[in-house]
């Protein structure tokens, strides 16, 4: 009798397991020098990665509800998200954004006012096999198409150096949220301060705590996550570009 109701709960357990959405998406806390973050970490060759502006009726997602509510209607649902990149307050790309291979913001290379302009800027490209943060002068160089890409600033890390603009002794405080890629390319690692922090602690996380060699800025007042991992469903702003794991529903 012990024997058959073990195995009922092992298969019970099995049913449970298949049933539920597996994800290759890693997310966890930390805590470094007195400031926690929130880490996530996906991986190309598991996770399908999208960028999400506007649905079929064109209208403008904003929020992570908003944008799950539409997966789902499609048999999908998202297992990871984060606002993706600086928008105008139509919430329109400020910078560079292709979606399924169509660009609907043009590449922008010159210095300008605020963050995005404060070069040395960048972009992430998604590919369907790669993921990779590029700044803006080597992408142009390159002449590299993108599935998906989104263009903000400024350059965190580059080349494993950080941005040459940003001083220890800063008073510019905020919540920030960014990402970082290995040079395998399919591996990338997002984000998000739980606390103020500067523009010089931020990027410090990326290059010398997590060790990528190239990492770039999302935004800081709207940033905002979403990670069931964490239970985290961030409420906030209306965002612009978002970028997600979506996978197929069981």
């Amino acid at each position: 009798m012990r024997c058959l109701w073990l195995c009922l709960l092992w298969f019970f357990a099995a049913l449970v397991w298949f049933a539920a959405p597996v994800w290759a998406v890693e997310c966890h806390d930390l805590q470094l020098q007195g400031t926690g973050y929130s880490v996530c970490k996906i991986d190309m060759r598991h996770d399908d990665m999208r960028l999400f502006l506007r649905g079929a009726d064109g209208l403008l997602y904003g929020e992570f509800t908003t944008l799950n509510t539409a997966l789902e209607a499609q048999g999908q649902t998202l297992g990871f998200a984060m606002n993706a990149g600086m928008y105008h307050p139509d919430r329109r790309p400020v910078g560079y954004y292709v979606e399924e291979g169509a660009e609907y913001m043009r590449l922008l290379s010159g210095a300008s006012v605020g963050n995005f302009g404060l070069l040395p800027n960048g972009l992430l490209c998604l590919t369907d096999r790669s993921i990779e943060v590029v700044e803006t002068r080597r992408f142009m160089a390159r002449k590299q198409s993108c599935r998906f890409a989104t263009q903000s600033g400024p350059m965190l890390v580059i080349d494993g150096a950080l941005h040459p603009r940003f001083l220890k002794q800063s008073k510019s405080r905020y919540r920030r949220n960014g990402v970082g890629t290995r040079a395998n390319g399919v591996e990338a690692i997002f984000v998000m301060s739980k606390s103020l922090v500067t523009f010089h602690q931020f990027a410090s996380l990326f290059k010398d705590y997590l060790g990528v060699p190239q990492a770039l800025y999302f935004d800081g007042n709207v940033s905002r996550l979403f990670a069931p991992i964490l239970n985290r469903n961030d409420p906030g702003r209306k965002m612009g570009p978002i970028i997600a794991a979506v996978r197929s529903k069981p």
